[in-house]
């Protein structure tokens, strides 16, 4: 069985790009270029916007930009190949130049190997590796950093949840390891509203300590999700002081990097958090 030791540094590596995070929680903003994103409706979907909030975000403290051109809500439509392609492909090689990594949310290979050739630095897997069999290779060949979050086909509440993720991101190391990914270039995301109940998702957040173990980088994707909705009724647009509060527990339960909507409310609850950390 092919094994992985954990980073000898607190260190995310993605293409050259090292993003310390010894002290520093990350924060990956999120940019959408879908027409039907469940938080935005589609704010990014024209390439000058995608451009002009590219900037924003990183004018706002964001330390990776993450593009998606699937929508993976629940209810989601499936997007081909060929239409992901042209969503995201114009909007990695025009802000390839941008000063941070940018990653490409998707589950695809093909996407992900057409947007790393572009300039992207990172892939942002839903299925962990475990989904795209060719997903890990892609990865490997490009020296590209890797999130690889926990999924399930299927919600049962019968689940312990906290095993499944922890079973799963053995097996999701261990098919980086075969591949050739380097430890530095990979982080893990429970993944928060995918494959869960409710309960399971309050669970899992309640248990991110857990997630370290492994001595990865944990990333934590809360934002503006139904979550928060189930706890308060509240629109994806009213979700910003419930998202921090989820980030900040995740923060102080050790996690390395937050994707989030907005950046400045983050990053400036971040330091925040940090600096009561450090002074205990």
């Amino acid at each position: 069985m092919a094994s992985l030791l954990p980073p000898t540094e607190r260190i995310f590596e993605a293409r050259g790009h090292r993003l310390d995070y010894a002290g520093r929680t990350l924060v990956m903003g999120i940019l959408n270029v879908t027409p039907d994103s469940f938080s935005d409706g589609g704010r990014s979907a024209a390439l000058d916007d995608a451009r002009a909030n590219a900037h924003r975000l990183v004018a706002e403290g964001a330390d990776i930009l993450d593009i998606g051109g699937e929508s993976t809500r629940p209810g989601h439509t499936p997007v081909p190949a060929e239409e992901e392609l042209r969503r995201v492909l114009p909007a990695v090689e025009a802000l390839a130049g941008l000063p941070v990594p940018l990653s490409v949310d998707t589950q695809k290979a093909v996407v992900a190997e057409a947007a790393l050739k572009a300039g992207a630095c990172i892939v942002n897997d839903i299925w962990g590796l475990m989904g795209d069999p060719e997903m890990a290779r892609v990865a490997a060949a490009y020296d590209a950093g890797v999130v690889a979050m926990h999924n399930r086909a299927n919600v049962d509440p019968a689940v312990d949840i906290v095993a499944d993720i922890l079973g799963f991101f053995e097996q999701a190391l261990e098919r980086a390891a075969r591949a050739g990914i380097r430890a530095e270039r990979i982080s893990l995301d429970p993944g928060i509203g995918f494959g869960k109940t409710f309960e399971q998702n309050l669970k899992a957040l309640a248990s991110l300590a857990e997630f370290g173990r492994f001595g990865f980088p944990i990333l934590l994707g809360t934002s503006r999700k139904s979550l928060i909705g189930k706890v308060i009724e509240t629109t994806p647009a009213e979700r910003l002081p419930g998202t921090i509060a989820s980030n900040v527990l995740g923060i102080r339960a050790g996690c390395a990097i937050i994707r989030v909507h907005d950046v400045a409310a983050h990053v400036q609850a971040a330091r925040v958090t940090e600096a009561i950390l450090h002074a205990s």
